[in-house]
């Protein structure tokens, strides 16, 4: 290795990982690291994105006597194994020695906005810093810290449930039907979903993941659909659903803000409509596809006033989409009874 930065540590374990423990100068550890914020584009990353107020509040904080912090928790990438090396001493003492010109070599797995405006500072830190973890073991540790974090997306949560899962549509199907409306460019959720990252696309994401997750679950309580059929068969059947929803009600779909069926209210009072269709589909001996579902909402969805000064206008809570599913409901029932009545 050429020239080097070195940083005496102690070796040892936290729980049942090795860990290295030490102290350098913010400045240092800035200059050394980097955040691996989840890149919605790409899908690269697992992290919330940079709160910039956040950081400068630490900043001054930091700055003042007598303050001090935790243990920034950091993690020396394999990918970088070529630029950073420990020597062993006696005792558990060590030394790493980092390349001058490594670059980043350590992810700030939970120090981001702590280190984020420091890089100027040569005020001393404690940290700890795992050793070699992969990426995916990065995301475990830090969604166990920061799982109960005020201010962490849920959405960035069940984003990281979604990518540490071994079968996802077994264990969350939920989760997995949600994602597949954000994956899938034949679904009108294409890449609109909020995971709870950043993105440089020039779609607006317009609802969150959790927020789709615990419509669809809803979805799949009501009409127990996983009971006879796989989970592949159950995403057709809600991106049939909400294209139906598109071709439909295009005006409203076009213009998200100003309509409710991309609010709260409307995502999950859909969902429950879409589960009273498939369950007549069901008992009728009807095949419930796209075709089903545009039937069965022209009749009833264009007379619904979806504005966000309409008649859903003021639903709020889990008292709100009960009332609201009540009302589209009952303007359904009042539809069917006008074609049969003629």
């Amino acid at each position: 290795m050429s020239a080097s930065v070195v940083i005496d540590c102690l070796r040892g374990r936290s729980a049942h990982r090795p860990v290295l423990l030490g102290f350098a100068p913010a400045k240092l550890l800035y200059k050394l690291s980097f955040p691996d914020i989840l890149d919605e584009d790409s899908g690269h990353g697992y992290q919330r994105p940079f709160n910039e107020s956040h950081s400068q509040d630490f900043r001054r904080y930091i700055k003042q006597p007598k303050s001090s912090t935790i243990p920034l928790t950091l993690n020396l990438r394999r990918s970088a194994a070529r630029s950073w090396r420990i020597v062993e001493g006696e005792e558990g003492v060590c030394r790493l020695e980092v390349d001058v010109e490594a670059g980043n070599i350590m992810a700030q797995v939970d120090c981001q906005h702590r280190l984020g405006h420091l890089g100027d500072l040569p005020i001393p830190l404690p940290f700890m810093c795992f050793i070699g973890l992969t990426e995916r073991e990065e995301m475990d540790v830090f969604s166990v810290i920061n799982g109960k974090a005020k201010g962490l997306s849920t959405s960035l949560l069940d984003y990281h449930a979604a990518q540490l899962a071994e079968s996802l549509g077994q264990e969350r199907p939920d989760l997995f039907i949600a994602l597949q409306l954000n994956n899938i460019e034949a679904s009108p959720w294409f890449r609109q979903l909020n995971l709870g990252g950043k993105t440089t696309s020039g779609l607006k994401r317009i609802v969150s993941l959790r927020m789709m997750q615990q419509a669809v679950g809803r979805f799949i309580k009501a009409t127990a659909i996983l009971t006879t059929r796989p989970v592949e068969d159950a995403v057709c059947v809600v991106l049939d659903f909400w294209s139906a929803v598109v071709a439909t009600l295009p005006k409203e779909w076009a213009n998200p803000r100003r309509h409710m069926l991309t609010k709260g209210i409307g995502v999950y009072a859909l969902m429950r409509i879409a589960a009273d269709i498939f369950i007549e589909c069901r008992d009728e001996g009807r095949t419930c596809d796209r075709r089903a579902f545009v039937t069965a909402l022209a009749d009833f969805a264009g007379t619904v006033d979806w504005s966000t000064s309409g008649s859903l206008k003021g639903f709020g809570g889990q008292g709100g989409v009960t009332a609201a599913v009540e009302h589209l409901r009952e303007v359904r029932k009042r539809a069917q009874y006008r074609v049969v009545n003629g």
